[in-house]
């Protein structure tokens, strides 16, 4: 991916990091945002469930989840959700 090198600069100048290095951390970013939702949703819902959360609460943290995301993803009901997860 081809990181808009004015990017570069600024994070460089903000944060002290050599400009490979805040290439390298634009890049991260730009690509866990661009994770598709269905996917997004498959991995949330396993982190959320190693954790010990059980489905309502899953749904409830992933439906914020998305809502808050930068460039946020349709509006999701549980069984949607669900379809994502299991098909």
């Amino acid at each position: 991916m081809s990181v808009d090198p004015r990017l570069v600069r600024h994070v460089v100048a903000t944060t002290g990091l050599g400009p490979s290095e805040a290439a390298r951390v634009i890049d991260d970013v730009l690509a866990f945002h661009q994770e598709p939702v269905d996917a997004y949703v498959r991995r949330r819902h396993t982190e959320l469930q190693q954790r010990g959360l059980k489905n309502p609460a899953i749904f409830a943290t992933l439906s914020d989840e998305l809502a808050a995301r930068p460039f946020a993803a349709p509006d999701l009901s549980e069984r949607q959700l669900r379809r994502i997860i299991y098909g």
